[in-house]
């Protein structure tokens, strides 16, 4: 056994002997079937806490060469339960087929970042320190003067025939740790590309990270590699974390109280591969490992994060300058389910073009959950809403958190029919906005939405639906997790009145379009005076009237 090459069963010996273990060995049943194949290219990325580390540790003692005791130590758990693969050739393969069938090598990239240096040294260091042990280990193996990691394995595999297995822990350090040097990410992806894109020598790379693979605009240099993230886990999706069976089991065993832990830890979803003959995949509730061991192994329920740190993680991403996002983070503290584009995202910590684009990188952090059935972030549970509070309690908060009440109760206003009070929250909004004047309706429209902003909680907004005779200036309709709201349609006058809208709406049947939602359906009309002045008799900037469809 060495470092780097066949590093052994101990560390993953260890964990199966800790007090609070959870079997997730059924895994290697799904790589066995990835090995020499063109899916043999594996990239798992989970947030911290769920348990990536052991999971290489796993892989590194099943396939590793020379460890007498991995038989003994695999035969008890699940995979050896797994039923038999069917090959490409036809024959059925055993769990144990490629039980310490190759050379494992095993590198943690973060023991290669040294402080002060760069990722061109930290590469040269792992390639020194690895290609030392391969060619320590194969000493009849001629390598020439050209040693580079790959030439050197694929000397040994032409000399011997053997193949690899790759383990590279923790490979997106270099975009975490160094998120400016862009360059020298670079070449650290070109080498792990040169190293791994292609070569016979590989039978299987599995890598490990928080991050996806980075792209630079839509392209990646290692697009050989299947990816399994938080967002699309596929064939493992149910080894992302502890399902809901396996916490289950875990309370039962300890005497410890599901309920509880499920309110704190709970609520990660995770959807597989949709399975022959099935119309839908299916679906996974998952647990942060970490914080489920500590509090089944303790008793104490709290937050297992990590302390100020992750706080002050959260904050700083939190308070960027994007528009929209802050509002969005108190919405879905509040318990909002928002859309989020992730096509933008370049899977780093630097490239943000948006508010989209932070909360992508919050749903490969933990610290929002995703639902890929509706393309919607959430937070998942009150661990994770216990951060964020911490994260927004300060003074640049105060007037966003207000912001938000104050549409929440304009959505309720509106929905209860009360007119009046619709129009004096439009007021205030015009007047916290600082806007002096509304040029147009297109500007009318823009802050009317802004000031409903809070109903995305409950509803799809429309813009400028298409009625067939015109367009409707705003549709609300209400998402599937809410069918008791209302739908409502939304017209807007500037330098007119509310009835006039109410009559635009149903002279032109913009309400035509809406006939799934006609028995529960609000007409609502809003005008903008831009003459009413402050203190005159009946002063009103804004007038509402709603009607029932």
């Amino acid at each position: 056994m060495g470092i780097y090459l066949n590093p052994g069963s101990s560390r993953f010996e260890m964990a199966v002997n800790s007090e609070v273990f959870v079997d997730k060995t059924a895994m290697v049943s799904y790589l066995n079937s990835c090995v020499n194949t063109n899916k043999r290219y594996v990239s798992v990325s989970r947030p911290r806490r769920f348990g990536k580390t052991m999971a290489a540790d796993m892989v590194c003692s099943y396939y590793g060469r020379g460890d007498g005791d991995a038989r003994a130590l695999f035969g008890g758990l699940k995979v050896a339960k797994t039923e038999p693969v069917a090959a490409r050739s036809g024959e059925a393969r055993d769990w144990d087929f490629f039980l310490g069938a190759f050379d494992v090598v095993r590198v943690t990239v973060t023991e290669f970042l040294e402080d002060g240096e760069g990722l061109r040294e930290a590469i040269e260091c792992l390639v020194d320190e690895v290609t030392g042990e391969l060619m320590e280990a194969y000493p009849d193996v001629r390598f020439g003067k050209r040693v580079r990691l790959h030439t050197v394995m694929a000397r040994i595999h032409a000399h011997t025939g053997r193949r690899f297995v790759i383990v590279i822990d923790e490979w997106d350090a270099p975009m975490r740790e160094r998120p400016d040097d862009e360059d020298g990410q670079r070449v650290y992806l070109d080498f792990l590309r040169d190293w791994l894109k292609d070569q016979p020598f590989v039978a299987l790379a599995y890598m490990t990270g928080i991050l996806p693979i980075k792209k630079y605009g839509v392209h990646s240099a290692l697009n050989m590699f299947d990816e399994y993230s938080m967002v699309a886990p596929l064939q493992l999706a149910e080894y992302a974390g502890f399902t809901e069976r396996e916490v289950r089991e875990l309370c039962a065993g300890h005497g410890r109280d599901f309920s509880v832990l499920r309110e704190w830890y709970a609520g990660y979803e995770a959807g597989g591969i949709v399975p022959p003959g099935e119309r839908e995949a299916p679906r996974f509730s998952l647990y942060a490992p970490l914080s489920v061991a500590k509090a089944v192994s303790t008793g104490k329920i709290a937050n297992y994060w990590g302390g100020t740190e992750t706080y002050e993680a959260l904050a700083k991403y939190i308070r960027r300058d994007y528009d929209g996002l802050r509002e969005k983070i108190v919405l879905l503290m509040d318990g909002a389910r928002l859309p989020v584009n992730l096509r933008t995202y370049q899977n780093d910590m630097t490239s943000f073009k948006g508010a989209d684009d932070v909360l992508a990188l919050l749903i490969h952090l933990g610290y929002l959950g995703w639902d890929s059935r509706e393309d919607v972030a959430f937070v998942p549970n009150r661990e994770v809403r216990q951060i964020f509070c911490d994260s927004t309690n300060e003074p640049s908060w105060e007037s966003t958190f207000a912001a938000i009440e104050a549409s929440k109760e304009l959505v309720r206003a509106t929905i209860a029919g009360e007119e009046t009070r619709v129009a004096e929250l439009l007021d205030k909004a015009y007047d916290c906005a600082g806007n002096k004047t509304y040029n147009s309706e297109a500007a009318l429209s823009y802050a009317v939405r802004l000031a409903y902003y809070a109903a995305q909680k409950w509803y799809t907004e429309v813009v400028e639906l298409d009625s067939g005779r015109g367009y409707a200036d705003v549709a609300y309709l209400p998402s599937p997790r809410c069918p008791e709201k209302p739908a409502l349609l939304v017209e807007l006058k500037w330098m007119s009145d509310a009835d006039t809208a109410l009559s635009q709406i149903r002279d032109r049947r913009y309400h035509g379009r809406l006939e799934h939602y006609l028995e529960n359906l609000l007409l609502v009309g809003i005008s903008y005076d831009r003459d009413a002045r402050p203190g005159s008799r009946g002063y009103k900037r804004h007038t509402c009237r709603i009607e029932r469809a």
